[in-house]
């Protein structure tokens, strides 16, 4: 069985988005998914110190970016903040910010997120803003992204392990659910958690979570000197989001939330809720691939699953081929698995991975995925987003630390994603790495609040699988905010090509239009 740690954030250099406008599509966009956890942040206090907010001197973007022609008008700067709001007089993070500015009329600032949590929205504002120039986004907006803090170009960087020790943890199958092989998996969480600790330190893991995030992005909007802000948020940025509203609402202009976080479910069902998706998804993948008689799944229905387990469980003894010399593990198959299914767009790199075990020769686009999945580059150098999603989901809500509620959650998933089970149920199951985590939760889920007319739209995708259709409509119910429904299979909408959801979305932004009740969006 699949662990919940083993999901993480996406940074996908092969997946690419487009937007739609006025008919003229625009190059790809980059935009980074995610695998989130559940947990709307508690309500901070709405003032944070307002020296940290003084006005900061932007410059280059060479500090961050080791390429910036595409973005010749980006400026950058960094933003203090304290890492413990209660002294903050105390330890400073800063945070990476960045901001293309309008190249007209300006109507304000669009905060962008791209999820993770982990994912760097440096980084993703900056590809963006080049796909976007042009169009009225880029005319009437400065883009503005903020990498939070312990994430990305922020200092201090959340980073528990060496790329050593990072490729150690992706080689272990962790499928072993005897007693003697759950006392391992948990001693490899344990092992994990002292690494954060020794590295990182017990307060900032303490204050790495969605809370303090919040009280950051207000910051950031008193250092760009804007009364209110538009923001933009994808999957763990809707968390986020909701969580700005939550405390600092009447400093929104406009909110879209997109690949919703449910704020009221716990991370257990969340976790149930989100293999589900992902079966959902395989399952779309498995249909459309057998469409060719060459698909490695077959043509028949009921043995998908089946001829995905034969290819992908030997590897647990033995790896699969690749040119890398690493080769295919059975974590990395997996991984590069749940990769490819958060968009079409990856699928034909699944089948060619699959095809590469099946035919015993090279299986290198599932391990480039599983790459791409946990950043790691072409020198063999990790990004931290994965030890920065571990922080930031493990202080975000509480982890039942019994073990029967996970031996239950792992006999409720194997029924949900039997792509993703292996062996049988054993009446024994690992408890996840939060429950092992060194710090205590400082948010638990909680009802989102109703907010002003206006002040939000939420968009679903029918068939995402990080994060399940359900929640969007929950949260938007919640809000009392409209929703945007689209028909598909991928992770997350706006500006992914959909004429339908992106023209929406640009009114609202623009002129605070909103978008008709129960508007769908058909792929």
């Amino acid at each position: 069985m699949t662990a919940m740690s083993r999901l993480r954030s996406l940074s996908s250099a092969l997946l690419s988005f487009g937007l739609l406008l006025g008919g003229q599509s625009l190059p790809a966009l980059p935009v980074a998914g995610a695998t989130p956890e559940p947990g709307a942040g508690q309500t901070p206090s709405p003032a944070p110190p307002a020296a940290a907010a003084r006005p900061q001197y932007w410059g280059s973007c060479s500090q961050f970016l080791t390429d910036t022609s595409d973005v010749p008008t980006a400026q950058c700067t960094t933003v203090s903040v304290p890492v413990d709001y209660a002294n903050p007089g105390g330890a400073q993070a800063k945070l990476a910010v960045i901001k293309v500015p309008a190249t007209g009329r300006r109507i304000g600032s669009l905060f962008v997120n791209p999820g993770g949590p982990g994912a760097s929205a440096v980084d993703m504002v900056a590809s963006m803003a080049s796909d976007l120039e042009g169009t009225d986004i880029a005319r009437d907006f400065d883009l503005v992204g903020f990498d939070p803090r312990g994430v990305g170009h922020s200092t201090p960087q959340l980073r528990c392990r060496t790329d050593a020790e990072f490729d150690a943890f992706r080689r272990d199958p962790m499928v072993d659910y005897s007693p003697a092989g759950v006392a391992h998996i948990e001693g490899l969480y344990r092992q994990l958690a002292q690494q954060c600790v020794d590295r990182v330190g017990t307060a900032f893991l303490t204050n790495a979570g969605t809370a303090s995030g919040a009280r950051d992005m207000d910051v950031v909007r008193q250092a760009l000197g804007d009364d209110q802000i538009n923001y933009l948020g994808y999957s763990y940025g809707t968390e986020l989001g909701t969580a700005y509203l939550e405390a600092f609402g009447g400093r929104v202009r406009s909110m879209v939330l997109d690949g919703a976080i449910h704020p009221t479910v716990d991370p257990v069902e969340e976790n149930v809720n989100q293999m589900a998706g992902f079966q959902t998804a395989f399952n779309d993948y498995a249909a459309d691939c057998a469409r060719s008689a060459a698909c490695p799944l077959g043509t028949d229905p009921a043995q998908f699953v089946n001829r995905y387990h034969a290819l992908v469980d030997p590897l647990v003894t033995k790896p699969g081929r690749t040119k890398d010399p690493r080769g295919l593990s059975y974590a990395d198959a997996t991984t590069g698995t749940i990769n490819a299914l958060y968009t079409p767009q990856h699928w034909k790199y699944l089948t060619g991975g699959l095809l590469g075990l099946a035919r015993g020769t090279d299986a290198g686009d599932l391990l480039a995925l599983a790459d791409d999945y946990e950043n790691r580059d072409k020198n063999g150098h990790y990004g931290n987003d994965q030890d920065a999603f571990n922080a930031v989901r493990c202080v975000d809500a509480p982890t039942p630390k019994d073990s029967a509620t996970w031996v239950s959650a792992d006999q409720r998933i194997r029924q949900a994603a039997p792509f993703l089970s292996y062996g049988q149920f054993t009446g024994n199951a690992p408890r996840d790495l939060c429950a092992l985590w060194p710090v205590p939760a400082t948010s638990r889920p909680h009802a989102a609040a109703p907010v002003a007319p206006g002040k939000a739209v939420v968009v679903s995708t029918t068939h995402d699988p990080a994060t399940p259709y359900q929640a969007g409509v929950n949260l938007a119910r919640q809000l009392g905010a409209p929703l945007i429904t689209y028909d598909g299979t991928q992770h997350t909408a706006v500006f992914n090509g959909d004429q339908c959801v992106d023209t929406a979305v640009i009114r609202y932004f623009e002129a605070g239009t909103l978008p008709r009740a129960s508007l769908q969006c058909r792929s």
